[in-house]
């Protein structure tokens, strides 16, 4: 079967139209551009925290996307570990002023024994060191991205075996 032109094809980007009182009018290319900067805005929330080596995992809210991974992988109970992770703002949110990291175990509403220092690596990204979980279960790490007196806290749930 030989496909038929669809009856009102789509006209190119600047290509002239006569509109309903026959004038010609070039065709704008608003679509277009539109659909170009939904890929780009796309683009830029996959791309957050690509340059992180092992299982990305993602915490976020309406203002940001944590990407991070841990090192190791999986987390060993008892035994200190490093998180690596990237803070992508939304569109219209700046990047935060300061990061903290920590973590609690909602079960049994506990936080860890140790505080996580987290030192920047530039480009939004950043290492917090000194975390260890002391026991198995879920475990919830959260960051908490401090602007002004603003203070936003994006959680993720892992489980420890």
């Amino acid at each position: 079967m030989i496909p038929t032109p669809h009856p009102n094809p789509l006209p190119a980007c600047g290509e002239r139209v006569r509109d309903s009182a026959g004038e010609g009018r070039p065709v704008r290319c608003l679509n277009m551009a539109l659909v170009a900067c939904l890929a780009c805005a796309t683009g830029a929330a996959y791309a957050c925290g690509e340059q992180l080596h092992g299982d990305r995992q993602t915490a976020e809210n309406g203002h940001y996307v944590v990407a991070y991974t841990t090192t190791p992988q999986p987390i060993v109970v008892g035994r200190h570990f490093v998180v690596d992770f990237v803070v992508c703002p939304r569109a219209g949110t700046t990047a935060p002023q300061s990061v903290r990291v920590d973590a609690n175990m909602p079960a049994h509403r506990h936080g860890m024994n140790y505080r996580a220092a987290v030192s920047g690596a530039g480009a939004g990204a950043y290492r917090a060191e000194g975390l260890l979980f002391h026991m198995p279960g879920r475990w919830d790490l959260t960051f908490d991205l401090v602007s002004g007196s603003t203070t936003e806290r994006l959680a993720s749930a892992l489980q420890v075996e």
